[in-house]
């Protein structure tokens, strides 16, 4: 059986391989369809830009289709930048640039408390979508700190630990990070519905 995983960002597919449990699974890629194109994220929410990522490939595709959208959610600024959070600082910016604003709007600001967030959506071909979600709360430092991960990782330092996203071995970041814990909500999901329970 095949899974489609409705991503071209390698470095999410890369976590999403390390966590998730593919066993008896075909998977494969928004890469493997280059014909198709990229699904615009215009939702307003993260519910809403997973599931429209994962229907519009499931319908494309006729597979199966697994899509996240994750985004980093900052107490001082009303959740921001949420949704908006990997094009924070306008069209085709860069990691650096989010991070950069990030600062810049924490600055002065006491309560530096924050979330990241993840919603993921399974589409299966003629059946209403599945949502799940999982989250890490944590706070958001006033330097980069770490060359691991991607996005807000140098800034993010999950409760319990004194190591930031970027600064922690993937294999701690891939059991405690948000993605982490919705692929395994996920994963319990798909087991369900495999076995048709």
């Amino acid at each position: 059986m095949k899974l489609v995983i409705a991503t071209r960002n390698a470095r999410k597919l890369e976590e999403i391989h390390a966590i998730f449990n593919f066993q008896g699974l075909e998977v494969c890629s928004a890469f493997d369809f280059p014909h198709i194109p990229d699904v615009v994220e215009d939702g307003d929410t993260l519910e809403a830009n997973a599931i429209k990522k994962a229907v519009e490939i499931c319908n494309a595709t006729g597979l199966p289709t697994l899509a996240d959208d994750s985004g980093l959610e900052v107490e001082a600024l009303n959740g921001e930048p949420g949704v908006y959070s990997a094009r924070w600082s306008g069209e085709g910016c860069t990691y650096a640039d989010n991070n950069a604003k990030l600062l810049r709007e924490l600055a002065g600001k006491t309560n530096r408390r924050a979330q990241f967030r993840t919603v993921i959506a399974l589409a299966l071909p003629g059946e209403r979508p599945l949502t799940v979600e999982g989250a890490v709360k944590g706070t958001i430092i006033d330097e980069l700190r770490g060359e691991q991960g991607f996005g807000y990782d140098p800034l993010f330092m999950p409760d319990g630990y004194n190591q930031t996203f970027a600064e922690l071995p993937a294999e701690v970041k891939n059991k405690i990070s948000h993605r982490a814990r919705a692929l395994n909500a996920a994963s319990n999901v798909w087991t369900q519905l495999r076995c048709g329970t």
